[in-house]
């Protein structure tokens, strides 16, 4: 059954909120973190990408970069604007965008529940980025960042949502992206453990770094109770909305002309003037100057994962027609978010930085779910979820 944690949280003060709360580490690089912090120095991207504040060109994973992190978070936390919470607390936390709310519960889960697969996921991770987050958290000793988890929906957890609503909000901010942030604290967080306590399973959304981070971490500060448990915002799944997530590729096999050639007598492909795929199963194209729409062949296979769009591009275009066989390693493809819109995957064809984009019809909630329980794992970059949680508004400390 899932573990739910109250902890104490470092916040900020709120009039200070809409200064420190900052988007998460992994929507942004360095040079788009640094534009966005600049002339906040409140903004808490000066402790989730502390290479803002050293020399332009320093490698992310410098050793002065992790101790940057560690001042920056540890200045926040000792000045005047931030405070402790005197007890440990749930929150709930509402999002609204395009005017669309999201709402969910932040607390801490449990990096047991992880490991013990109470906490599903449905993608591998990168060592790479396991060890940056790791160091991270070590070198703070915190979880400056909570994950996004979500799970199926419950009419008591719904109820208590609901009340805790009624009353009045600490944080009620709306970022520069128009997405309103809002965050009231639950009176009765023993209820709502009680409530996750009956829950079987919940599953990762967002966040399979920062989950793996936190078991890594927790296994080499044992002397620290607190280390056990790391930040969520956990949502039911009627909640959740999942955008596509998109794929560029950079290089293609006797250029753009002849692979669209070569495609064309495969697939049947035809030209369309609006490049989102409106049904399961078919993806659009851009590739020399034009966007084309086709329907992916089935798969033999019967196991769910395989029956992503993700896992059919692969099985039918990637690894046969480009040698993608591992998306995860392979530098001749790249991803980028649903929410940046095709006009982006235009924009990097256009200007020479790949050969050919793939717009994708988004994997469903329950596809998540189905390939999760079952055991199995997505292809990288398979669900970008929308809208992101902001950072630096409830930080755990250990």
């Amino acid at each position: 059954m899932a573990i739910l944690h109250p902890f104490k949280a470092l916040r900020p003060v709120p009039e200070k909120a809409a200064e420190v709360a900052c988007v998460p580490y992994d929507v942004i690089n360095t040079a788009e973190a640094r534009k966005l912090a600049e002339g906040k120095p409140g903004s808490f991207l000066h402790v989730i990408r502390p290479e803002i504040d050293l020399p332009e060109g320093i490698d992310e994973h410098a050793d002065e970069v992790y101790a940057k992190g560690a001042a920056n978070l540890k200045a926040f936390a000792a000045g005047s604007d931030s405070v402790m919470e005197d007890e440990p607390s749930l929150y709930v936390y509402r999002l609204i965008m395009d005017g669309r709310s999201q709402t969910g519960i932040f607390g801490c889960v449990a990096v047991s529940d992880y490991d013990d697969n109470v906490i599903l996921k449905h993608e591998l991770t990168r060592p790479v980025k396991e060890d940056d987050r790791t160091r991270h958290i070590l070198e703070q000793q915190a979880h400056a960042e909570p994950v996004m988890l979500t799970f199926k929906d419950d009419p008591e957890v719904a109820g208590v949502i609901r009340t805790t609503m009624e009353g009045s909000p600490f944080y009620d901010l709306t970022a520069d992206d128009g997405v309103q942030h809002t965050i009231w604290k639950v009176g009765d967080a023993n209820h709502l453990v009680s409530l996750f306590a009956r829950l079987p399973a919940l599953y990762v959304a967002d966040g399979h770094h920062r989950c793996k981070a936190a078991s890594r971490a927790s296994a080499e500060v044992k002397d620290r109770p607190e280390a056990a448990f790391f930040p969520a915002v956990l949502f039911p799944m009627g909640d959740m909305a999942i955008l596509a997530y998109n794929r560029i590729v950079m290089d293609v096999p006797g250029g753009a002309a002849a692979f669209r050639a070569e495609l064309e007598g495969k697939f049947a492909l035809e030209r369309v003037t609006d490049p989102v795929p409106k049904v399961k199963g078919d993806v659009c194209i851009y590739i020399d100057g034009v966007w084309y729409g086709m329907t992916l062949p089935a798969t033999a296979s019967d196991a769910v994962v395989d029956e992503l769009d993700v896992s059919l591009l692969s099985e039918h275009i990637l690894s046969p027609l480009l040698g993608i066989t591992d998306p995860r390693t392979d530098p001749n493809i790249d991803f980028v978010g649903g929410i940046r819109g095709t006009a982006e995957l235009e924009r990097r064809v256009d200007r020479g930085d790949a050969a050919m984009a793939i717009s994708m019809y988004p994997t469903s909630i329950e596809e998540l779910v189905d390939v999760s329980d079952a055991g199995l794992l997505m292809p990288p970059k398979s669900t970008w979820f929308e809208p992101k949680l902001r950072s630096g508004l409830l930080v755990h400390l250990f």
